[in-house]
C-alpha cells in the first residue's frame, strides 16, 4: 500500500481545494501527535477505498495554526469532513474506521 494516498495541504491551497472538490476528508495532524499516527492509515484507506469519489487531505496543525483555529479545534487527531466546501462533519479523537465511512457515505 503506498503511502503517498493522502497529501499535505496548507493556507490558500485549502481553500481552493474545499471550493473545488464535492467532497473532502481534511485530517488534522502533527508530528508529535502519537494518536495521530493510529488516524493515518484509515485515511489512506479511506483515500483508497473512496478514490474519485472524495479528496483525503492533511493540515498539518504546527504550519497551519490559522486553519486549524478557524474551525475552533482544540485537540488533534481532529478528522473535518466538508460537502461542498461547507463543513459536514467533525469526528475528534481516534475513531473506528466504520465511524469515517458512515459520515463519508451520507454525503455521497
Amino acid at each position: 500500500m503506498s503511502t503517498d494516498t493522502v497529501a499535505y495541504v496548507e493556507g490558500s491551497e485549502f481553500d481552493t481545494l474545499l471550493g473545488s472538490e464535492k467532497v473532502v476528508v481534511v485530517d488534522f495532524t502533527a508530528t508529535w501527535c502519537g494518536p495521530c499516527r493510529l488516524v493515518a492509515p484509515l485515511m489512506e484507506q479511506l483515500a483508497e477505498e473512496y478514490q474519485g469519489r472524495l479528496q483525503v487531505v492533511k493540515v498539518d496543525v504546527d504550519n497551519n495554526k490559522p486553519i486549524f483555529k478557524r474551525f475552533g479545534l482544540r485537540s488533534i487527531p481532529a478528522v473535518l469532513i466538508f460537502k461542498d466546501g461547507e463543513l459536514a462533519e467533525t469526528i475528534v479523537g481516534v475513531s473506528p474506521y466504520e465511524e469515517f465511512t458512515a459520515a463519508v457515505n451520507k454525503l455521497l
